[in-house]
């Protein structure tokens, strides 16, 4: 059965083109691992500010609040991510080819 008007396709002559997984690591990943670094490094500062007031040589209390919201609104925004990565998995493995 073919369609009037297309050519007839040679399969001997198609060649699929079957890769093997890259050992090298996608922007994608480098730009997911500098976010994690990234929340990493700003829990660890609130958790240096919590620290110097709970030893009374720390900033004011007001900035070491504002520094423990932040990583908290950093952590969450993160955790949406990975929710969405997850949830864009789980699609894609749906997906009948």
């Amino acid at each position: 059965n073919t369609i009037s008007g297309l050519p007839q396709i040679d399969w001997s002559k198609v060649q699929l083109d079957v890769r093997q997984p890259s050992t090298d690591r996608s922007d994608f990943f480098h730009t997911l691992e500098g976010a994690m670094d990234k929340v990493q490094e700003v829990q660890s500062g609130a958790d240096q500010q919590v620290a110097g007031v709970l030893q009374g040589t720390g900033e004011d209390l007001h900035s070491t609040l504002v520094a423990v919201e932040k990583a908290d609104l950093t952590f969450q925004m993160m955790m949406q991510v990975r929710n969405k990565i997850v949830q864009a998995y789980q699609t894609i493995s749906q997906m009948q080819f």
